[in-house]
Parts: structure tokens; C-alpha cells; sequence
């Protein structure tokens, strides 16, 4: 068994890097020029220096190369899947493919593994998510992730083929729940950089965090997700990493905003897209989320950090009990 892995930016050669000690992988990168230096120099210089290609590792940029592998990896951040998967439909027919990404797209309201559905109804969709930084994959430092696939052999042997020796899978079928997990923590990481950059301290993290967390259920469950895949990797645990290291691009989108500090535009940043787009879906549900809310006012800059984290840390009238926080 074979895998290919779309998009060589941090993550996915992470992925590959990865994977290519269990079996041939083939890394695909857009940019022709890009895909030849690391094929050549047997590293991706550009995000991740330190970390050395095996041999069972190929990098190409002509997607036809791809054809030979019945599972393929999209590394492609959230915004851009639907416009890969349209331009490669024909060659991506009746593939495994399995999203890498963590986001809700803004026009639609949808995450990934309904983008594939949309764009590829022959294919068999996935999503791999939870905890973890593309350094520390690439590293081989020890990584539990998410797998969600609505068809339980596919998962299973999804499973088998993607385990390596330092990612260790757990399987689920709640694709909705594992989508939205890994999406909305990237919310709540912008709004605690925003709260440790403004100087309001780890308690104040905390506490927002929890409210955060509650936020995620709340509208995790009117999409039919269950509450288990929300209290597991793709879930708590991405929100625990994300909202605590300045790894994270979320976090330190939000440590900008909190510093009032200027914020590298060319960098992906996949919450900003997500708020806005799980803002309005709140709105048209008639859904309380007021941290949505707040971040994606300091987002459009309609309110200053000042204003926000205090609207962000008041207490709300109906949380009296500690188990609504």
C-alpha cells in the first residue's frame, strides 16, 4: 500500500516525512521549481530545514503522478480545498481521500469531508485532525490524531495504513464532530493570544478556554455532532494545544491583536475564515456565541482590544452554575 500527499507546505511534507517510514509516499507540490529543489536537496527548506527526506520519499509536481496511489492526503489549507478538488476532479475519482485540513469554508457553512462529497461524489471521504504541530511530526516526535470516516472498513484500514511510528490514530465514525472539533478551537486560540497578549494572564486563559470550550459544544451539537468526539482529540485536546503554544498561527494571530502588533498577512491563518464563517451560521441558528462574536468584531477591527476582553471575560447573567460555563 502507497500514499500521496497534496500540498507540500508544512504539514503534509510533516505528513510524508511521516509516513515514509512505512511505506513509499509521493509528495506533491504545486510550484514546479519548489518540487525539483526538494526532490534534489531531500529536505523542504522553506518550512521545515532540519528535517531529512528517506529514500521512499518522492516529491513531483505533476499531479499524474499521483494516479498510482489509492489514497491520497489533502494538505491544502481549508479556503482552497473546493477549488483543488474542481480542478482535479477526473483525476481524483473513486480515491480515498482524506482531509488534512481544519476549518468551515465561508461561502458555504461546510467543512471538508462535505467539500469532497460535493466535488468528488466518487470518492471515499476522511478527516485526520487533533493535536499536533508539523515540527513534531516531522521530528518524529510521539502524536495522537483523529481519524473520522463514515464508512467503518475504510476507516479501519485508513487506520492501519496511516499509523506510523510516531502518530497513533484513534478511529471514529462522527466525521461532523471531528470537522467542527478541529475548526472551532482555532476560534477560541485567537481570542486567548488576544488575552495573554494584552497582559491578563494564564488564569484568564483558563477561564476563557472553558467558556470556549462550551461555545464548541453548543454549536457542535446543533450540526448533530456527538459530545464524545468533542471531549476527545479532535476536540479538547486540539483546543488544550492550540490556545497554549506560540506554535499555533491562531494563537499568535490573537497574541498580535492583544500586543497591537502588526501580523504577517501572507501567513494561513484558518480561524479568521472560520469565525466569520461560523458567525453567521450562529446568527441564522440563533445561536449565543459570544466569543465568535468578539473575535470576529476585533477581526474587522469594529471594536479595540479593550473593549473586547472585557466582553469577553464578563459573566453572563444565565451562568450562574458552574457546569454551563
Amino acid at each position: 500500500m502507497t500514499v500521496g500527499v497534496i500540498s507540500a507546505g508544512a504539514f503534509g511534507t510533516a505528513l510524508a516525512i511521516s509516513l515514509a517510514q512505512t511505506q513509499p509516499v509521493t509528495l506533491w507540490a504545486r510550484n514546479t521549481d519548489q518540487a525539483r529543489k526538494m526532490q534534489t536537496t531531500r529536505m523542504n527548506a522553506q518550512y521545515l530545514p532540519s528535517c531529512v527526506f528517506l529514500d521512499t520519499l518522492s516529491v513531483t509536481s505533476d499531479f499524474s503522478d499521483l494516479s498510482e496511489h489509492q489514497t491520497l492526503l489533502l494538505a491544502v489549507p481549508l479556503q482552497r480545498l473546493r477549488g483543488l478538488l474542481c480542478d482535479h476532479a477526473n483525476d481524483l475519482q473513486n480515491k480515498v481521500l482524506v482531509a488534512c485540513c481544519k476549518g468551515i469554508e465561508l461561502n458555504t457553512g461546510t467543512g471538508p469531508v462535505q467539500i469532497i462529497m460535493d466535488e468528488v461524489p466518487t470518492a471515499l471521504p476522511a478527516i485526520l485532525t487533533g493535536p499536533s504541530f508539523a515540527l513534531d511530526i516531522a521530528r518524529g516526535l510521539p502524536t495522537a490524531l483523529t481519524l473520522a470516516c463514515a464508512s467503518p472498513s475504510t476507516g479501519q484500514s485508513l487506520q492501519q495504513q496511516l499509523t506510523t511510528p510516531n502518530i497513533r490514530l484513534y478511529r471514529t465514525s462522527d466525521t461532523i464532530g471531528a470537522e467542527l472539533g478541529g475548526a472551532l478551537k482555532n476560534i477560541i486560540a485567537i481570542a486567548c493570544g488576544a488575552t495573554i497578549g494584552a497582559g491578563l494572564g494564564d488564569s484568564a486563559r483558563a477561564a476563557l478556554m472553558t467558556r470556549g470550550y462550551a461555545e464548541m459544544q453548543r454549536i457542535a451539537a446543533s450540526f448533530g455532532a456527538q459530545p464524545e468526539t468533542l471531549a476527545g482529540l479532535s476536540g479538547f485536546g486540539d483546543l488544550a494545544l492550540t490556545c497554549t503554544s506560540e506554535q499555533s498561527r491562531n494563537y499568535q494571530l490573537g497574541l498580535s491583536i492583544g500586543l497591537q502588533t502588526g501580523f504577517d498577512p501572507k501567513i494561513t491563518v484558518e480561524g479568521a475564515a472560520t469565525a466569520r464563517a461560523v458567525h453567521k451560521v450562529a446568527t441564522d441558528r440563533g445561536l449565543d456565541m459570544p466569543i465568535t462574536d468578539v473575535v470576529v468584531r476585533l477581526l474587522d477591527q469594529t471594536i479595540d482590544i479593550r473593549d473586547a476582553l472585557a466582553m469577553l471575560l464578563a459573566s453572563s447573567p444565565n451562568l450562574a452554575k458552574a457546569s454551563s460555563v
